[in-house]
């Protein structure tokens, strides 16, 4: 059986000075193979992400291990108590209004100096001096001065900072009312077929904010840079966001499934040693970023949502009926919203009650088997 380790770290201090606290849990040996890191509900109504920890730390007490696994649940402890009702608003600070899922920093200024000092080095000394530089520098803006710091940056910094001693990263999230789905960087798409998840982005080599970018983009840039060098040198560590359905619920059932689609993928990158776990024989779907359409409220109203997620919509079909009962007497109470494109319906609104121009549905358009 393997040993799992827990321990607590302060991310920030409320304001009657009650410390901020997430918990890290560890699992194999980190000098043994390879890392990997994986967190969930920086959103506080994404909460499914905490079900798959508890799944995999249940599957991770007999599974042999290369290397090491770090997990860490509520990630982000104010967002997973940002009630309002029964609703959980967790998604933005509500002090600054941000995104917290959009505060991570970017280390692309740290490419250019490094790939020129390290230009000759072996492979393995550039692994070992980047990710040290990574932690490093992360390490300094939190030890900075403390006031140059918003509670935000504080806790994505600390979530940064475990993530970087990694080679593997997973950020687990969820949609409003969501189809699964993963978000993959464009050079490690092979890796996508490992999981069992019908629907993947390939996302380009552009910082945004996010934590599968701050962990993937420094590594792709410095391949990219070797490259203008004229050297070949592959991309070192992977990042995923793994969108595992819908928020605002937990189910524990598929939370194991989910579970057994992480270890699979863990088992292709020999993480996972001598396992069961293999992808699943579905039809997989890909689509660009640049591919993944939204369809805003043209019109408020009470939304019938009728494309189901994960559905192959045709050029032309209705998306949604709006209910427009002040236009009754007009014979206009019902009006449908079509889709100009073939596409895939990824995820929906989660309310029937939208203001015009409200984000109505994402779908993949251009998609294509992986």
């Amino acid at each position: 059986m393997n040993q799992i380790t827990q321990q607590t770290i302060q991310v920030g201090e409320l304001a009657n000075g009650q410390a901020l606290t997430i918990p890290v849990f560890t699992v194999g040996d980190i000098q043994a193979g390879p890392n990997v890191y994986i967190q969930a509900n920086m959103h506080g109504a994404e909460v499914q992400g905490n079900a798959v920890i508890y799944a995999l730390l249940e599957k991770l007490k007999s599974a042999r291990l290369a290397g090491s696994i770090t997990l860490v649940p509520y990630a982000n402890p104010i967002g997973c108590n940002q009630k309002s009702g029964e609703f959980t608003l967790g998604r933005f600070d509500p002090i600054t209004g941000e995104n917290w899922n959009r505060l991570y920093h970017d280390h692309s200024h740290l490419i250019a100096e490094f790939a020129t000092r390290f230009k000759d080095e072996p492979e393995e000394i550039i692994r070992a001096e980047f990710k040290q530089l990574l932690i490093e520098q992360t390490e300094r803006l939190l030890t900075g001065p403390l006031h140059q710091l918003k509670t935000g940056k504080r806790i994505a910094l600390h979530l940064q900072h475990l993530a970087h001693q990694a080679d593997l990263v997973l950020d687990l999230h969820t949609g409003p009312v969501s189809a699964k789905h993963l978000y993959c960087p464009e050079y490690a798409k092979d890796s996508a077929k490992h999981f069992d998840i019908p629907h993947t982005l390939l996302i380009p080599n552009e910082f945004d904010g996010a934590m599968d970018e701050a962990c993937f983009c420094p590594w792709w840039q410095l391949s990219e840079a070797f490259a203008a060098q004229g050297r070949e040198f592959s991309t070192l560590v992977e990042a995923f966001t793994v969108e595992l359905g819908s928020q605002e619920h937990i189910d524990l059932k598929e939370a194991d499934n989910d579970a057994n689609s992480i270890l699979s993928y863990l088992t292709h990158k020999e993480v996972i040693l001598e396992s069961g776990y293999r992808p699943q024989p579905i039809t997989r779907y890909a689509c660009y970023l640049k591919d993944y359409v939204a369809v805003y409220a043209p019109m408020g109203g009470m939304i019938d949502y009728q494309a189901s997620l994960g559905a192959h919509v045709k050029a032309g079909d209705s998306l949604a009926t709006v209910l427009r009962m002040d236009k009754y007497c007009d014979g206009e109470a019902l009006q449908p919203i079509t889709f100009a494109q073939d596409g895939i319906a990824i995820l929906h609104f989660a309310s029937a009650s939208v203001n015009q121009g409200t984000e109505l549905y994402k779908l993949f358009t251009n998609y294509f088997e992986l």
